[in-house]
């Protein structure tokens, strides 16, 4: 059965995962430790992401994996739909920022983001050497948006938990 937990502690456990969406963990040292860590368990461990305060009214999804053996098999997907719902009395909106690879944004939009802007220059000025997604340089990061406020329809979280769920 498919389980969602809030981790509170030790998070850099999770760190093998989180450097398969961030290949570089001084990038990561930013944001984990006032984050939000979640792991969805089916079984074994699955899939992992973070997210991050950014003002009163919204949040930003700084973090998201799956092992590649389990990629295609809804696990990000309910994750995202997890996080929609935890965070829906919290925030008015949600942030995500990636790299412009077609599979990765086509993978938020149908989750419920909407293009919301670019920065540009942000891999190669922020990053120590070249980012690449498969073949695909990542130069700017494109930013989606979800509201938070609109009901989703058709992303749901079926996975079981408790807001004050123990960490690992």
């Amino acid at each position: 059965m498919m389980k969602i937990e809030r981790i509170i502690q030790n998070k850099k456990q999770f760190l093998d995962l989180l450097l398969l969406a961030d290949e570089q963990e001084d990038m990561i040292d930013k944001y984990l430790p006032q984050g939000d860590l979640f792991a969805l368990y089916d079984g074994d461990l699955k899939s992992v992401c973070v997210v991050v305060p950014v003002d009163g009214e919204t949040c930003e999804l700084k973090n998201i994996a799956t092992y590649p053996e389990y990629q295609g098999k809804g696990y990000g997907r309910a994750l995202v739909g997890f996080i929609f719902d935890f965070y829906k009395n919290d925030y008015k909106s949600m942030l995500v920022g990636t790299g412009e690879t077609p599979a990765i944004l086509s993978f938020y939009e149908r989750c419920g983001f909407v293009r919301f802007h670019r920065v540009k220059n942000f891999f190669t000025d922020h990053y120590d050497h070249p980012m690449f997604e498969g073949d695909i340089q990542l130069v700017d990061m494109i930013y989606l948006k979800k509201d938070l406020t609109v009901p989703r329809s058709r992303v749901s979280a079926s996975a079981k938990f408790s807001r004050s769920a123990p960490g690992r």
